[in-house]
């Protein structure tokens, strides 16, 4: 299940810590809007690497068809990493597309 630690929800998902605030959004994980459909999950985690140690990257893709849906998740090791990403990455170029990159927010 979880924990609160330093006011942060700490869970583990597939044997990675995943923070998340109070507030609702994800202490290190970012959600990457306005992706390419030819853009894959590890194109995504290699524009990303530079910034951080990038612990998971994805394409979500659209269940019946297995197409892109446009947007991702890149999930950092530390906090620091992720905001350097946000800073760097958004409005940025990526195959042909700008993205948007924002700190993730929990499913509601």
């Amino acid at each position: 299940m979880g924990s609160i630690a330093q006011g942060f929800f700490v869970s583990t998902k597939n044997g990675i810590q995943q923070g998340c605030t109070r507030k609702g959004f994800m202490s290190n994980k970012l959600f990457v809007g306005g992706l390419s459909w030819g853009t894959e999950s590890d194109s995504l985690k290699s524009a990303f690497e530079e910034y951080g140690t990038v612990t998971d990257a994805v394409v979500i893709t659209d269940r019946d068809t297995g197409r892109s849906r446009g947007f991702g998740f890149v999930t950092f090791d530390s906090n620091e990493d992720a905001k350097a990403a946000i800073s760097a990455m958004d409005q940025s170029d990526l195959d042909g597309r700008t993205l948007n990159v924002n700190m993730a927010r929990d499913r509601r």
